[in-house]
């Protein structure tokens, strides 16, 4: 009855998205590629827009026009001129003098397949152009792309399809970046804080995080989250518990069956069929990229066994 429920809900959020969104400045897009049997591509349909200036003279000072006129399909999350301009004085006249860092950007906001609206209740990540990765989320009948809003979606154009978004799309740097952009670490990065290691994960590297998402921590017996917060030390050692002190990738996996946390722990890696665990808690969502490491997204909170030693 449950899945059943859930499923009707996810139905409806596809519907609402599908249907409620395009109807934002609709006008904006009229006599575009989507009206035209899909000819045109998206660079002429986001320049017939008239809203992204900043992003296709970004797209030209980067060499990447031909590619978003190539074959494809893509899907562009496409911030508008507003969304440029909400940026840090200076961001962009920095970027356009750095052409490596503004290619990075500007193919973190594609990705190398097609995405329509009814696609975002099936899946919580995509993987960019540049191998990094968008956490995809909904709110009621909003979307998220990382922490930028959808404002409308399914812009049709012969190679792909644009969903316009109210916000620059930054690569994280780091894994506290990362975990913020997903939106569902809220507990662990309070509590991450609170232990201080905000700093550490933020470091070098590189790191692999497993992390436990709101939901997981929510799971743990009441008022355990309130105590570990009134006492930092047994708080910090479970945190550096979900912490391993190199990149350890999805693929990798299947080769190695314990890692050694950051605070000289073992965990135990196991998989069952498609489903990877870490001790008894469930992989849901595998390599979220950032620059200091990798973010392995779990479904509850690691405790470190008594009996084991340091």
């Amino acid at each position: 009855m449950k899945n059943k429920r859930t499923a009707i809900i996810q139905s409806i959020i596809a519907i609402a998205f599908a249907t409620i969104l395009p109807a934002f400045n609709s006008n904006v897009f009229a006599d575009c590629g989507q009206n035209h049997d899909q000819i045109a591509d998206l660079v002429e349909v986001a320049d017939h827009a008239g809203q992204f200036k900043t992003l296709l003279a970004a797209a030209t000072a980067a060499g990447l026009v031909d590619t978003l006129k190539s074959e494809g399909p893509f899907t562009l999350f496409a911030p508008t001129d507003k969304a440029f301009a909400k940026l840090p004085e200076g961001t962009v006249e920095g970027l356009l003098a750095d052409i490596p860092k503004l290619k990075e950007i500007l193919l973190y906001h594609v990705v190398g397949k097609k995405i329509m609206a009814v696609d975002v209740t099936k899946i919580k990540t995509a993987e960019t152009a540049n191998k990094k990765t968008l956490s995809i989320s909904t709110n009621d009948v909003t979307v998220y792309i990382d922490k930028a809003k959808v404002t409308q979606a399914d812009v049709k154009a012969g190679n792909g399809v644009i969903h316009v978004i109210d916000s620059v799309l930054i690569p994280p740097k780091n894994l506290v970046e990362a975990a913020d952009h997903a939106g569902q670490f809220k507990t662990l990065l309070a509590a991450a804080t609170a232990a201080g290691l905000v700093d550490t994960l933020k470091s070098e590297g590189p790191f692999t995080l497993f992390a436990p998402t709101d939901k997981a921590f929510a799971k743990l017996p009441e008022g355990t989250v309130e105590g570990l917060l009134a006492d930092i030390p047994k708080l910090k050692e479970i945190l550096l518990y979900h912490v391993v002190g190199k990149k350890i990738m999805a693929v990798d996996v299947t080769k190695i069956k314990t890692a050694e946390t950051a605070n000289k722990k073992t965990l135990s890696i196991s998989t069952n069929d498609a489903t990877v665990y870490i001790n008894n808690a469930k992989v849901t969502i595998a390599n979220i990229e950032a620059g200091n490491g990798v973010i392995h997204v779990i479904d509850s909170v690691l405790i470190p066994p008594k009996n084991q030693n340091r």
